[in-house]
């Protein structure tokens, strides 16, 4: 059995699952709402606010998606309840981010600025210009749009600018070596 897909996730106050017929999950919860569509192979039981994953049969496909949509929904409810976020440090002179609304603009190096809209549910913070936190309650969609801000301008090894995670260690490269 799939040591993920065995583990039981319990659902805290205020959190409700519902599944249809179709095997769609949707987690209700005080910060929003995620539906997740499952193989109809895993069956989801919920017995005293505890959900538990079986699947049919031990083929490895089976074993593979048992796992995979345990780990899902367990994300889609921590997602309703605490949410999920992402860290971005800018490194570099003049690097700096403005979050307003719905919207994030970095300015790092270009002769322009870059603009991210934040989709449904996903707000930004900039504590600090140099700092950029993306929030929402999808871990996927959080993960992605941090990603996708990191590409803008990735940490270069040998100065180390760029914008980059900020538990991320960029490996350093030596220079040119004069004599």
């Amino acid at each position: 059995m799939s040591r993920i897909g065995k583990l039981p996730i319990s659902l805290p106050k205020g959190v409700t699952v519902t599944v249809d017929a179709n095997n769609l999950v949707v987690v209700k919860g005080p910060k929003g709402t995620l539906s997740q569509e499952v193989n109809p192979d895993i069956q989801i039981r919920q017995e005293a606010g505890v959900l538990t994953f079986t699947r049919k049969n031990d083929s490895k496909p089976q074993k593979a998606m048992h796992g995979l949509y345990r780990a899902l929904v367990h994300n889609m409810v921590l997602g309703v309840t605490e949410g999920f976020s992402k860290t971005l440090e800018l490194v570099g002179t003049g690097y700096r981010a403005q979050a307003e609304g719905g919207k994030l603009t970095l300015n790092v190096g270009f002769s322009h600025p870059v603009v991210f809209d934040a989709p449904p549910d996903v707000s930004f913070e900039t504590p600090v210009p140099a700092t950029v936190i993306v929030k929402g309650i999808d871990k996927q969609v959080v993960g992605n749009l941090a990603a996708d801000i990191r590409a803008v301008r990735p940490p270069e090894p040998y100065l180390g600018k760029g914008i980059k995670y900020k538990d991320e260690h960029i490996r350093r490269k030596v220079g040119k070596s004069g004599k």
